[in-house]
Parts: C-alpha cells; structure tokens; sequence
C-alpha cells in the first residue's frame, strides 16, 4: 500500500511540566496523558489475501493520537493565544470558541486570549476592526446560539500582512476555525512564520458543513445540517401528498460533495430522486430525470427530489467567477430544476404541483444539535492540547472515533467526496428506489 504520511512538525522540544493534573501512567486506573508514540491506525480494511507485507501496511497508515501531553512546550503564562472564524457560517462555531477558551484559560492557566474579529480580514491593520479579549464568562452562554461571537469573511489580505499583525500582536498560538480555503491559508500563514525563524503555532479546526475535508470521519455542523434539512424533506413530502401529481423539491448544500442529501435522504425515507454533484444526470430523454419523474407520479402521484447545490451544473452556464475564497460561483440548480419540471408537465398536459424549499441559510445559521456541541467541544479542547504541546500546521480530526492529528497540507490535498460505487450510495439507491443511472449512453 502507498505510504501517507502523517508526520506532525512540532515548534521543538516539550520540556515543560503540564499544569493537567492527570496521571502519567496510562496503567493507573484514572485519566492519563497522551503519549507522541500512541497511534491511530488510518485504514482498517484489510483484503484476505493481499500481497501487503501486514507489517508494512499497520506502519504505513499511522496517525498521531489527539490529547493532553504530559510535557508542553510553552509556558502557559507567557501564552497569547488567538481565535479566528472564517468563510461561510456553520452550526458549532461558537462552541468551538467556547470549547478552547475554556480550555485555555481553566486547564492551562492560560489569561490573554483575543478573538481575531470578521476572519482574515481582521488580521488587515487598514480595516480597523478591534479585537475581543476572551474568558470563560463572555464565552460561557455562545453555544446556545448560532453563527460566530467573532464574525466572519472570506478572503483578506496578503500572507505578509496576516503575519505581520500575528506578530504584532505577539501571538504564541493561532486556533483557525474553517473550510478547504480557510485551511489553505492557515498552511501558508505557518509557512512564512516558519520562513521569519517564529515560534508560533497554527492549529486548524476544519470546518465543513458539507463534510468535504479529507481524513476527517466527519466535520462538524454536518450533523446539525443533516437534523435541520430533515425537517425541510418532511415538510417538501406532506406538500406533495396533499396535491395531484404533488412534486417536492429540497435544495440543501453541497458545492462539490453530496453527504449532505444523501444522509438527509436516508435519515428521512421520503426522498424518492437524490441528485449530487458525483453522479451525472440528465433531464431529457427516456432515462433522464424528467421520464422518471413522470413514472413515479404514474405510480405513486406524488414525488419528492432533493438536491444539492453542486448537482447538475453541467446543465447550467458555466461561469469562471469566484467567490473571495477563491471558490467557483455555482449556478442556482434548484429554481432551474423547478422551471423546467413545471415546463416539462405543462408540455405533456399534466398538473406541476411544484413547491420548492431552499433552507440552507437557516441551517447556516442554526444552533448546534446536542451531538454536533459534544463534538465541538472535543475538537477544541484537543485544539489546545496540541498547540500547548508545540504542533503546529495540524488539523484536530476525528478518525475511527479516535481523535487525531492530521497535517494540514495533508487534508487540504484534495477534496473528500461521495463515492457513487460505495456504500453510502448503494444505500441510497435503495432507500429511494430510484434509477441506477438517469443518463442516456
């Protein structure tokens, strides 16, 4: 098997003593440290019959475990921390805030912790936007709601400028909480701090809704979203049953990646068409979604598609545009589906009871779920473990239930996606029962 490396960079040497008080024996029969050589292993499938050495292939899929380190690298009342949201809104962004103040201030002793306001664009001294001190009681309410206490953007200024106003500030530590782009200049932040001969740490939180960063199980907000589209699916199904030839259609997010609806359509039952990003359809012709709209309302007089926002673009006018993150501008797949549904049933003299629901600003904007806050709060309060202990250029992830460090070059390396000969799809396929392939070839 192709080697993955996992390798962590550290600032130096931990020689400083852990204010935690845990054990340093993990054969005590309490809570104890982490330590450097505890592994998590990356790929748990194993084929019976595979010409890969066993030993080879347990060595060559390593990941550092998360967690408190017995020794530390920095002195904890000499620390300046930093926090800082950035890109699109996400449910647990606060209680990501809250999770590592907290764990600053009452685990590690920690007093100066500023909240960079409005992302990267606060780190530009010519936007003039004031920092936040941060303590456990600004933080102590945050998780209840949604969006982020410290504002976000997308974009900013050049790397040069962020580190200048890092270093300005005399940060030690710098916690960035955000997606693919976010994690993308976080990576480039920690390489000119390095090229200046700094010591200071970048520590990543991913932060995906759509659930796209790889080598991670999942990010968080992505369950939030999932409970939250739910309630738009069912809402989509009790319209459509009550009207002839009643049609649902649920737009829900996803740029690149469907997870999104795909675990919304599992979690619902209700969704009958699951159109993603991964599998190309088309609209015309005897297998195209159109047709098999048509014999679904033959058979059952009712219909419900979910949709996610990177589906079908090809069927769109292709724009070069982008977003400050740098990301596509996509097409509105969801107003151009309900058009041509309700043009196509006109055409062949049938009802278009079409009602069209897009909740992905209000799930943006939502509180976490209960899950989703546990999660939260475990990635933060591993965020600090590992920024106190010197790593830096990570992400906190979890992996095989284990909590894991993961470099960020590593997961910013390409997009996860859903895979359309998986589990998850095959799953899919079943629950909605609809076709294998909506294409013609």
């Amino acid at each position: 098997m192709e080697k993955i490396d996992f390798t962590v960079e550290t600032l130096g040497p931990c020689k400083i003593e852990s204010p935690i008080p845990l054990k340093k024996n993990m054969d005590e029969a309490h809570a104890s440290f982490v330590n450097d050589n505890e592994r998590v292993l990356y790929d748990i499938i194993y084929h019976e019959g595979s010409k890969d050495n066993r030993v080879d292939y347990v060595k060559n899929n390593l990941m550092e475990k998360a967690g408190p380190r017995k020794q530390i690298y920095f002195q904890p009342n000499h620390v300046h921390a930093g926090i800082i949201t950035c890109g699109g809104l996400c449910p647990g962004l606060n209680d990501v805030i809250r999770a590592i103040v907290r764990s600053l201030w009452n685990e590690y002793g920690v007093r100066r912790i500023t909240g960079i306001r409005y992302g990267y664009q606060g780190l530009d001294p010519n936007n003039n936007l004031p920092f936040k001190e941060l303590n456990p009681e600004i933080v102590d309410e945050i998780h209840t709601k949604g969006g982020t206490i410290l504002g976000s953007s997308r974009g900013g200024p050049s790397i040069e400028t962020r580190v200048d106003t890092i270093e300005r500030l005399n940060l030690n530590m710098l916690f960035v909480i955000g997606g693919d782009g976010t994690q993308h200049g976080a990576l480039y932040i920690a390489e000119e701090i390095k090229r200046r001969g700094l010591k200071i740490s970048i520590i990543g939180v991913p932060k995906t809704i759509d659930n796209d960063i790889n080598y991670m199980q999942k990010s968080f907000g992505f369950e939030t979203a999932v409970a939250e589209a739910v309630n738009a699916v069912y809402a989509a199904h009790t319209e459509a049953k009550g009207a002839i030839d009643g049609i649902g259609l649920v737009k829900v997010m996803g740029r690149e990646s469907g997870f999104i609806a795909a675990h919304t359509a599992l979690a619902t039952n209700d969704a009958n068409f699951v159109l993603v990003p991964e599998v190309k359809f088309e609209l015309e012709g005897p297998n195209g979604l159109l047709a098999a709209i048509d014999t679904r309302l033959e058979n059952k007089f009712h219909a419900v598609i979910l949709v996610a926002e990177g589906a079908g673009q090809d069927l769109l006018e292709s724009s070069t545009d982008t977003d400050a993150s740098g990301n596509k501008k996509l097409g509105d797949i969801g107003p151009f589906l309900a058009a041509k549904i309700i043009e196509h049933r006109k055409k062949i003299g049938k009802p278009a009871n079409l009602k069209y629901i897009d909740p992905s600003y209000m799930i943006r904007a939502a509180a976490a779920t209960p899950n989703d806050s546990l999660y939260c709060s475990r990635l933060g309060t591993n965020a600090v473990h590992a920024a106190m202990a010197g790593k830096t250029k990570i992400l906190i992830s979890m992996w095989n239930y284990h909590l894991v460090h993961v470099p960020i070059e590593l997961a910013i390396s390409e997009r996860k996606v859903l895979d359309p000969k998986g589990p998850l799809w095959r799953d899919v396929l079943s629950t909605t029962r609809m076709p294998l392939s909506m294409t013609n070839n």
